[in-house]
């Protein structure tokens, strides 16, 4: 099963606050079925405890761990907001919203750190001009 689906991955031009963008992240994870409703609570608990804010304007929301009961399965939610996140003090400008199942969401997070990593790969995903392109760009996290 793919983690990622174009329907989960979202292009918005303008910005949003921290809270915005974690209630999209759940809500997409909670239409492709991975996470129940009690997620977001556990999205904002982690917040409370660390920052997902990973550098290079890439946040990671994802629930504590005591929130394993509310994952179903695992999925990502991507979304890039071209006019930024203010995250606490930095400016996100994707989101990525992570649910996974028995651990798998490690070898997930290690995929995305990757493409993260290299600032070529991070310039084509700001120049995606669609969702699928940007999608196309993301698709290798479902080959972990």
């Amino acid at each position: 099963m793919s983690v990622l689906t174009l329907d989960r991955v979202r292009i918005h031009p303008g910005s949003a606050t921290r809270d915005e963008a974690l209630q999209e992240a759940s809500d997409a994870l909670v239409a492709a079925g991975a996470v129940t409703g009690d997620y977001l609570a556990a999205m904002h608990e982690r917040e409370k405890a660390v920052s997902t804010f990973m550098g290079n304007g890439l946040a990671i929301p994802h629930g504590t761990n005591d929130a394993k009961d509310a994952v179903l399965g695992s999925a990502l939610s991507v979304v890039r907001y071209d006019g930024g996140v203010d995250w606490d003090g930095d400016s996100a400008t994707f989101v990525i919203g992570i649910a996974g199942k028995d651990g798998e969401h490690l070898e997930i997070l290690s995929q995305i750190a990757i493409l993260f990593s290299d600032d070529d790969d991070v310039a084509a995903l700001n120049a995606a001009a669609t969702p699928e392109e940007l999608f196309s760009l993301l698709s290798a996290v479902n080959e972990a």
